[in-house]
C-alpha cells in the first residue's frame, strides 16, 4: 500500500486485519506474524525498526536435533524481539588472523536453541512491498551468527530494504549424517540441517515478510565465505525454487568441490559415534553438545544427499536445472586464504610440475617462481584464487551463459588497521562493511575515501536487491558480466569498470577444473 488512504478505507483494512502495524503501549510497532505477534525497537532517529530474535523454528534440541526444522509453537500475547537470540553452538569467539572483534559472534549466549531471525524496517506501512535482502553469514559452516555486529541491518533498511538476517546451525549440529537419521527422516536424506535452517527461514520470509513492508515475491539471498557456498547451494538446490529472485555470493562457490556423498557422510558418522561410544542416535542425542563439540566429525560443508542437493553443484548447473536468478558476485584481492608451509622457488617450481605436468609452464607464467619472494606471493595468489576467484568466475560464466544477468567486482581497497591489522590488505571479508554501510562497528582509522566507498557499494547492493541491476544516479557505471566480455567493477575510492585483469591465471585455473 503507497501514499494514504481514506479514514474510512483504513478502518476498513484494520477491520479486515490487512493491516499488521499498530501502537503498543510502549510506543513500539506490534506485528502479526504467522507464530504470534511481536513488537521490536525503534532506532534514535525514528525511521527504522529493529525485529531481533524472531524465532522462524523450533529449538533443535533433545529429540528434534539433527532433525529438518519443525514449526514454532505459537504463543500467546506479544513477544518482545528487541535482542538476538543466542548464536549457534561453536567455539568461544577469540580475534585471530585479520579478524578484528567486530567480525565475531558476542561471546554469549552460545546455544544449541539458535534458529532466530532478525528484520529491520523503515516502512510506514506493511502494504508498501519493499525490496528484501535475506543475509547468510560466513564462517567456514564450523561458525557464526546473524548476531555479529557488521551484519547490522539499519544501514540498508535506510536505503529503502527490509534486511533480514538469520542463524543456522553449524558444525557437528548443521551437517551430521548417520544412517538411523535418513531412515527416521522421511526423505531418505541425513545431514545439511544448515541448509534446511536457510530454507525455513526462507519459507519464514515468504509467509510473514509482507507485515514489515516487504515484498515475498523481491527476496534476494546475499551471503560471504560460507554465506556465499550457502547462496550457491541454494541456487542449485531445486528446494529453493520461488523462494528468492535474486542472488549475491561474496567470495565464495562450490563448483570444483564436490562435497561428499550421502553414504561416506553416513560412514562419517557411524565413526563419529563410536567415538563417543554412542550406541545409536538416541544415545548421540542424550549426549551435550559440550561434548559432541570435543569430538572430531569428518564431513565439513553440504552433503549430496538426493533431498537438498540432487548431485554436486557442477553437475546441477552443467545440465541447467539451477534457479536462474540475476547474480551479483566477486572477489577480494588478497583473500589470504593460504594453508601449510610456504615453498621456496624450487619446491613451488616442482610442485607446479607434478600437478599440471605438460602445462606447467603454462602455469609458472601465470603463478611465477623466479625467486623465494616471488614464489612466496604467488602461493598466496594462486591458494587465493583456487579457493574464492575460479569458483566466482565458474560460478558467473556458466549462470550468465545460461541467460541469467550478472554482475562481477573485485573489491581491492587495502581496510585499514593498526597494530597487527595494519598489514592486511583486501582481505577476506574485508569488503562487509562497506557492502552493508556499516563502518561505524568497526574501531579502524577510517578516512574519507572509506566512507565514500561504503556509500557507493551499499548503493550498489541496494540497487541489486531492488531491482537486479547495481547501477543508479550519481554512481559509476557497472557493465553486466559476461564469459565474452569478461568486464567487472573494481570496488576502490574510485569504482570503475574494466575487463578481469588476472583474466588469463584465473582462466588456466578454471580449465584446470573442466570449466572456461
Amino acid at each position: 500500500m503507497r501514499g494514504s488512504v481514506s479514514f474510512l478505507g483504513f478502518a476498513l483494512l484494520l477491520t479486515l486485519g490487512m493491516i499488521s502495524f499498530r501502537k503498543s503501549s510502549n510506543n513500539l510497532d506490534v506485528i502479526k506474524t504467522d507464530a504470534g505477534q511481536i513488537s521490536g525497537a525503534i532506532n534514535a532517529t525514528g525511521d527504522v525498526y529493529a525485529f531481533k530474535g524472531i524465532p522462524f523454528a523450533a529449538p533443535p534440541v533433545g529429540d528434534l536435533r539433527w532433525k529438518e526444522p519443525q514449526p514454532v509453537k505459537p504463543w500467546g500475547g506479544v513477544r518482545k524481539c528487541e535482542s538476538f537470540g543466542p548464536s549457534p553452538m561453536q567455539e568461544k569467539p577469540v580475534p585471530y588472523n585479520m579478524w578484528s572483534e567486530e567480525f565475531l559472534i558476542p561471546k554469549e549466549p552460545i546455544s544449541e536453541d539458535c534458529l532466530y531471525l532478525n528484520v529491520w524496517t523503515g516502512t510506514k506501512s506493511a502494504g508498501e512491498k519493499r525490496p528484501v535482502i535475506v543475509w547468510i553469514y560466513g564462517g567456514g559452516f564450523l561458525s557464526g551468527s546473524s548476531a555479529v555486529p557488521i551484519y547490522d541491518g539499519e544501514a540498508m533498511a535506510k536505503k529503502g530494504i527490509v534486511f533480514v538476517s538469520i542463524n543456522y546451525r553449524v558444525g557437528v549440529f548443521g551437517f551430521f549424517a548417520h544412517p538411523e537419521l535418513t531412515k527416521e527422516s522421511g526423505r531418505d536424506a541425513s545431514g545439511n540441517y544448515a541448509i534446511l535452517d536457510q530454507l525455513a527461514a526462507l519459507r519464514w520470509v515468504k509467509r510473514n515478510i509482507a507485515a514489515f513492508g516487504g515484498d515475498p515475491g523481491n527476496v534476494t539471498i546475499a551471503g560471504q565465505s560460507a554465506g556465499s557456498f550457502s547462496v550457491n547451494i541454494l541456487v542449485a538446490s531445486p528446494l529453493g525454487k520461488e523462494l528468492f529472485q535474486k542472488a549475491i555470493g561474496e567470495s565464495g562457490a562450490s563448483f570444483s568441490n564436490p562435497y561428499t556423498t550421502l553414504a561416506k557422510a553416513e560412514e562419517a558418522g557411524l565413526v563419529y559415534g563410536k567415538s563417543l561410544n554412542a550406541a545409536g542416535i538416541a544415545d548421540l542425542r542424550k549426549i551435550s553438545a559440550e561434548a559432541l563439540m570435543k569430538e572430531n566429525y569428518a564431513v565439513w560443508g553440504a552433503i549430496v544427499d538426493g533431498y537438498v542437493l540432487p548431485g554436486t553443484i557442477a553437475g546441477i548447473f552443467a545440465a541447467g536445472k539451477e534457479n536462474k536468478v540475476p547474480l551479483l558476485t566477486g572477489w577480494n584481492q588478497e583473500e589470504f586464504m593460504f594453508f601449510g608451509p610456504v615453498k621456496n622457488a624450487a619446491e613451488f617450481k616442482k610442485d607446479m610440475n607434478d600437478t599440471y605436468g605438460p602445462d606447467a609452464l603454462t602455469a609458472l607464467e601465470n603463478y611465477p617462481a623466479t625467486d623465494d619472494s616471488i614464489a612466496m606471493v604467488s602461493q598466496y595468489r594462486m591458494s587465493s584464487d583456487q579457493a574464492f576467484a575460479t569458483q566466482n568466475f565458474i560460478w558467473a560464466n556458466i549462470q550468465s551463459d545460461h541467460g541469467a544477468k550478472v554482475y562481477m567486482y573485485r573489491f581491492v581497497h587495502k581496510v585499514p588497521g593498526t597494530g597487527e591489522y595494519a598489514k592486511y590488505g583486501a582481505f577476506h571479508g574485508g569488503e562487509l562493511p562497506y557492502a552493508y554501510n556499516n563502518l561505524k562497528f568497526s574501531d579502524r582509522p577510517w578516512q574519507p575515501g572509506d566512507y565514500k566507498l561504503a556509500e557507493v557499494m551499499s548503493s550498489y547492493w541496494a540497487n541489486f536487491a531492488s531491482t537486479g541491476n547495481p547501477n543508479g544516479k550519481g554512481l559509476p557505471e557497472w557493465k553486466p558480466y559476461s564469459s565474452k566480455t569478461n568486464e567487472i567493477m573494481i570496488l576502490d575510492e574510485q569504482c570503475y569498470s574494466e575487463k578481469m585483469p588476472d583474466l588469463k591465471p584465473i582462466k588456466f585455473l578454471a580449465s584446470k577444473m573442466g570449466s572456461k
